[in-house]
């Protein structure tokens, strides 16, 4: 038989805290990738999508920023990353398996792809996951359309003197 438990008067039980949808407030931020290592950036890019650098994280909420991606084409990798990683995909004929080094899609046409598969990787997989990607704008240059929203600037390079390639 199972014991009753009798909470007295005195006894405080606190309450976890849980974040709506509706109580999410958003914000715009700006890294830049020049010289930036691309997993040190992809690592603290997703932590910003997914939310958990703030005290109210909830893991089934998007209460992550909205983070804008700049210089794209300038990010670093250590080591031989960018020559030995290869990375395959298929045409959908037979026969049709291609490959690719990260090197070769960094002066392609789309070099921001790097940097958006690096974070996908970490983020969660499922409609959430997918949600919080949508919140991820990754540009080629300098420029970028979203100087409406006043994004606050983070200087990644200068958090750590690891972050930052100059070779």
């Amino acid at each position: 038989m199972a014991a009753k438990i009798r909470l007295s008067k005195r006894s405080t039980q606190t309450k976890s805290f849980e974040m709506r949808h509706q109580d999410v407030k958003k914000s715009w931020v700006v890294f830049d990738a020049d010289g930036v290592i691309l997993g040190r950036l992809a690592s603290a890019i997703a932590t910003m999508l997914r939310g958990k650098h703030r005290p109210t994280f909830t893991p089934s909420v998007d209460c992550g920023d909205n983070v804008i991606v700049v210089n794209a084409e300038k990010v670093r990798m250590t080591g031989k990353k960018a020559e030995d990683k290869i990375f395959f995909y298929h045409t959908g004929y037979p026969g049709g398996i291609k490959e690719r080094t990260r090197a070769k899609i960094l002066v392609g046409a789309h070099p921001e792809r790097v940097i958006l598969k690096a974070v996908e990787r970490m983020m969660p997989g499922g409609p959430l996951g997918r949600r919080q990607m949508g919140n991820l704008k990754i540009y080629k240059g300098a420029e970028h359309p979203h100087v409406a929203q006043n994004p606050k600037t983070i200087d990644f390079a200068a958090r750590n003197a690891k972050n930052k390639r100059t070779k």
